[in-house]
Formats: structure tokens, sequence, C-alpha cells
């Protein structure tokens, strides 16, 4: 088991071809020690060099809204009135602190997904 650093693409391929082939070994054996290894060198460079961006809040709203089959109307109790729901969903206005409270709980979305900046749609 030679394990290096990852600092180029190059050495980036060379780790998941070998993670690959070690990714179902056993547990506390020397291939299931490296695998481990190369799981932590590889994760630190993907999140170095292809880091995922925060999802925008709104949509981060609608996937979910979908995901739960729930539609405009339900939302009215977590963020006040049918027409402030379109607004927020429109872009049209910007979520509360009482609003992002209130979707947390009613979507199950962390508040790091929802306090993130956004577009308004103002024409």
């Amino acid at each position: 088991m030679k394990i290096t650093p990852i600092k180029t693409e190059t050495d980036y391929q060379i780790a998941l071809k070998r993670f690959e082939l070690l990714f179902d070994a056993k547990i506390g054996t020397p291939e299931g020690d490296e695998a481990e290894i190369l799981a932590i060198l590889i994760d630190e460079y993907e999140n170095t060099h292809y880091p995922i961006e925060a999802p925008d809040p709104i949509e981060a709203i609608k996937i979910r809204m979908e995901e739960m089959q729930l539609k405009q109307i339900d939302l009215v109790d977590a963020i006040g009135g049918k027409s402030r729901v379109s607004e927020i969903l429109n872009r049209k206005r910007k979520l509360t602190v009482e609003m992002i409270r209130n979707l947390t709980v009613r979507l199950d979305l962390s508040p790091s997904v929802l306090i993130n900046d956004y577009e308004l749609n103002i024409k």
C-alpha cells in the first residue's frame, strides 16, 4: 500500500480507479484500510476542486414541495397567505426570518439552505 496525496487531476483519476478496485474490501484488512484512506483523500480533493454550491432557496422549496406533493396552499401556514406564498415562489419577495423558521419545520429543510441569498424578479 503506497498512498500519496492527490495533487493533480491525474492523481485523482488514479486514486478513483484504485478505490474502485478496493471498494468491497473487508473492514480491518490492509485493503480495507487503504480504501478508507483513499476515500478521505478523494473526498478532500473533490471538496476543494469540485465544490457543490448551496442550492437556491426557492428552488429548494419547490423541489421539497414536489417531493412532498404539496401545493402552494399547503405553505400558507408557514409563509402567511396565498398571495404571500405566490410572491415568494415567484421571487417577488424575500423570505423573512420567521418564514425560514416555519419552512424549516414544515418542509424539513436545513435553515442554511433557506438563508442563502437569491435574486428577486422585480419588473
